[in-house]
Parts: C-alpha cells; structure tokens; sequence
C-alpha cells in the first residue's frame, strides 16, 4: 500500500459478458506528481523502504475492476455488511489484512472517508481483538468484527464471503488524510496476517467459493491519461480478455508474501547474474531494486539521481526496457512502463533502490502492467502471462 490521489468518481457502466461482470473505473490526477512537486517524495520513499525492510507485527470467476489512483496505483470496491456498505480499497498482494474505518476513527485522516457502521448491519458480529498494522506510507489501527465481505460494487457481479474477520480501523496514519481510498484489502497467505487473521479471499477459497483457488491481476496503463481506465482483478480464474497464454509458472519459496526466485536482469550493456528472491505486490507503484543494481540500470538508461526527490531523472523519450530473467525465461519491461510521465514535461524512471534483509526485490506495477500475474495460491506459485495491451 502506498500512494493516492485525491477523490475519484466511479463510471458506472457494466459491461456484461457471458456470467462475467466488467466496470470500467477512472484514473485521476497523480498524487505521486504532487509529492514530487511539494518535495515530500524523497520523506516517503524514505519510510517506505523502511517498513518494507522491517517486519511487520455454480462456483464462479469474478473480475473486479481497479481504480488506478495515482500514475501507478490502482484500488476496487468492496462492500461490508447487510445492507451493503461500500468501500474503496486498495487491492495488495503485499499484505493480508483487511481493514476500513469505523465510525468511531479518530483524527482528521478520517474525514472524508466512507466509515462502517456496525449498528446497521444485520449479518455483523463483535469480535474485539485489537490489531496495528505497520505499512510503508503509515500504520492502522482498531479492533476485529465479522460479517459478510463482497469483492465488487453492489453493480457488479460480487464474489460473496460470509463470516469474515475484518479490521475496524480507530486510527490511521496521517499519510491517508486527504487520500480517495478507505482502507486496504490484503490478498496475501494467512501466514502474513496480523493475528494470524484469515484473508478474505482464503476465506473464500476455504469455503470453496471460486472455481480455482487463484486470481488474475491485469493493470492497465495509459501515461499520465486522466480518467483512464485501470484494470480489472479476475478472482477464480485466469483473464483471457485481457491476457495472453501463461508463459510459465514459478513455484514461491516463501507462501507469505508471493515471493520466487530471480535470477538474472539485465538492461542495454548492463547485466547482473546474482540471482535474488523478489516478491510480486500490486501494492508498489514502481520496481524495487538494491540501490547498486537500480544505479547501474539507470545509469545505462541515461537516467540522473535526484538526491532531493531520491527519484531517477529520465528523458522522456528515452528507451528504457529492462529484462528480468526467472525460471530460466527473460520476460522485458518496455519503456512505456517503466518510464513515468510527470509535470514539466519531467519523467522518472519506475525504479528505485532498496536494501532489505528480506527480498531483494519488489517487482511492482510496472512489471504487473507488461505481464498478467496469475496468484496461484492452491498451486503456491505465480504465472506470467503477456498482457494484450502492453
């Protein structure tokens, strides 16, 4: 979970095809670029690279349409509770939890945000175990209760996961204030989890709600195009609207984060053969590399470092692909996603460099936009599937 933007507006116009519901969603304006302008990026990748190098106290398909909420960061809707109350999420393969906030959460990060409230859900019971949760833009905190998650607006055709522990959030960082998204829903392994809650969509699959005990995540990106549409999340199934054949498959090492073994990457006449364990997280807006390796790819790409904004400068009409090796097969990052269209006619590239004592690598959505990752969680492994629009 990072960054955000500010409020969005949901196009709601469902596309039906066959038993498949699609929405499509809106982009906004880049909060990322609005950071960078006001110089507080540098302060966030910061704190982000911080905590991510800490840890961490008929059965069907269903796409979920995403919001992509700042250049590269994309949210859906869910719905809690009887009646339904909607909430705007972010969709993150890097974390476990899910939470919104409460009615009675604190502070003005709150304000403005869609709130659950207990008393007039029909389907919730109390369970009150207090939970915090660290991220890298900012921590939550509150207390559990249960009740009937849906992974889609009331509109779209909604996966339905009964008797599911949730956070109520009473605090949350100041980071969210002001942000379009209520709160996150992680779609990481049970063994991640704060208090060793179960996932929603564990929970789904545990009750035997979806076809295959996997998702598809298919990002879209069009630049820096405002009010575009972001992607779509395929829960119990692999998209084939948007994805071409899976080219290979990469058993995880670790089934807490999705987290497999790299072996090489290279980028023009820069190459490294160290091999690394990396994780794929819908949940970071650019690729996470150690610092000496994201150096050298920039270098090679023409690219300066900005110690202000601890960003690398581009040209934008530079070629920036990178080549990642795994399993044995090299799957290219083009430059339309790995360089990030600013303000002034400024562009980044979607790098920057970390030095963790867990994964090496994060291989974030400039990754997930080139190829489809197909969440195989029955299976423990991801697949890598080319996307039709990249």
């Amino acid at each position: 979970m990072r960054t955000g933007t500010v409020a969005a507006t949901l196009l709601l116009v469902a596309i039906c095809q066959g038993a498949v519901y699609k929405v499509p969603l809106i982009r906004t304006v880049s909060r990322m670029t609005q950071m960078i302008n006001q110089g507080k990026w540098a302060d966030f990748v910061r704190e982000r690279n911080l905590a991510r190098a800490s840890p961490v106290h008929k059965l069907g398909s269903y796409p979920q349409k995403v919001y992509d909420y700042i250049d590269e960061e994309y949210l859906g809707n869910i719905t809690i509770g009887t009646p339904d109350q909607q909430f705007k999420v972010v969709l993150d393969t890097g974390s476990s939890n899910l939470w919104v906030p409460d009615t009675t959460c604190n502070g003005n990060a709150c304000d403005g945000k869609d709130k659950f409230d207990q008393s007039t859900s029909g389907t919730y019971k109390f369970d009150g175990t207090s939970w915090y949760i660290a991220y890298g833009t900012g921590s939550a905190s509150g207390f559990l209760g249960v009740d009937t998650v849906r992974f889609g607006a009331p509109t779209e055709n909604q996966l339905v996961v009964p008797k599911t522990r949730f956070g109520q959030a009473t605090d949350i960082a100041q980071f969210f204030a002001g942000d379009p998204i209520d709160g996150i829903l992680g779609l990481a392994f049970t063994s991640l989890a704060v208090d060793g809650v179960i996932p929603p969509l564990i929970n789904a699959i545990n009750q035997g709600l979806l076809d295959q005990p996997l998702f598809t995540v298919f990002l879209m990106h069009d630049g820096a195009k405002e009010g575009a549409y972001g992607g779509v999340y395929t829960y119990g199934g692999i998209d084939t609207d948007n994805c071409g054949p899976v080219i290979a498959y990469q058993p995880l090492s670790s089934a807490t984060y999705y987290q497999f073994k790299m072996d090489a990457v290279k980028s023009g006449s820069y190459s490294s053969t160290k091999g690394w364990q990396v994780i794929s997280d819908t949940g970071t807006s650019f690729i996470g590399a150690p610092t000496g390796i994201a150096d050298g790819i920039a270098k090679q790409l023409g690219a300066t470092y900005d110690p202000s904004e601890d960003i690398y400068v581009i040209d934008c009409n530079a070629q920036a692909s990178v080549t990642l090796t795994i399993g044995g097969k090299d799957y290219t990052i083009s430059s339309s996603n790995m360089i990030v269209p600013g303000d002034n006619n400024k562009c980044w590239v979607a790098l920057f460099g970390w030095d963790s004592f867990g994964p090496a690598w994060i291989l974030g959505d400039p990754f997930i936009r080139q190829f489809c990752n197909v969440y195989d969680i029955g299976h423990q492994r991801v697949g890598f599937a080319p996307s039709k629009q990249a």
